[in-house]
């Protein structure tokens, strides 16, 4: 029997473009015209037209009155359904609000996604620093605060390729030497925080702590990012470790 074309044989490739044209869209292009999205994305005009009516049929694209196209309502519906940043951002939210009506500092809460930290909330405190960091947004594991933190618990084989770099440099005190780095991720486990100081832009400094969970992993990380000279780090270092312990302690107990 001959197979038909558009069948199973035809389902991994097609599935391919559509997370490509997806995967085109950044923080800095969260719109994009046809052209456009063909030149990140790799792929030719024309496949690009033709798949653009399904994916806005579905709702993972909608198209502006200026005839660019964004990310739909609908990806971002399914995309909230994970239950890793769901479940960890709704016991964690109340103990986040609480640190950032304390501190009136930015409170961020991130996971580990290979070598990357997700974050998956952040509430900005009134006249804080400006963070470069966004609610889905990725970062690098050795430059942020909650990065250092789930670093340091991952795994071995996670560690060394994080450490094997290359290492971007985000301001002249981003540290990119592997062997600080490594004394900096032992120190988090010590001391059960970690600090990043100008590291990602020179007038921030960030405190992060380590969320566990029922098997006593790391999770998560929580951090507050406050304006570099501000105050000490080890100030924030109790605030911040009080609030993970709470959120710890909320999804020990809780059922996911």
């Amino acid at each position: 029997m001959t197979r038909r074309r558009g069948s199973e044989s035809a389902t991994g490739p097609v599935l391919g473009r559509a997370l490509q044209i997806l995967g085109a869209f950044s923080a800095s292009c969260p719109e994009m015209t046809l052209s456009e999205l063909s030149r990140r994305s790799g792929l030719p005009v024309s496949t690009v037209h033709r798949m653009l009516g399904e994916l806005i049929a579905w709702g993972a694209l909608e198209r502006g009155d200026k005839g660019c196209y964004r990310v739909g309502l609908r990806l971002w519906e399914v995309a909230a359904l994970a239950p890793r940043g769901q479940g960890l951002r709704e016991r964690a939210l109340p103990f986040l609000e609480d640190l950032s009506q304390i501190t009136r500092e930015n409170v961020q809460l991130a996971v580990r996604e290979g070598t990357e930290v997700v974050f998956v909330e952040r509430i900005a405190g009134s006249g804080a620093v400006p963070v470069l960091t966004r609610v889905g947004g990725r970062f690098a594991l050795t430059a942020t605060g909650v990065g250092l933190v789930l670093l340091a618990h991952a795994p071995d084989e996670v560690q060394e390729q994080a450490l094997a770099g290359p290492f971007e440099r985000f301001t002249p005190c981003t540290v990119t030497d592997p062997r600080e780095l490594r004394r900096m991720l032992a120190e988090a486990r010590t001391h059960g925080y970690a600090v990043s100081d100008r590291q990602v832009t020179m007038d921030a400094l960030s405190v992060a702590a380590p969320v566990h969970g029922r098997g006593g992993g790391v999770i998560a990380a929580v951090s507050l990012v406050v304006r570099h000279g501000s105050t000490s780090a080890h100030a924030l270092a109790r605030l911040v470790c009080t609030s993970a312990r709470a959120t710890s302690r909320a999804m020990i107990t809780s059922q996911v």
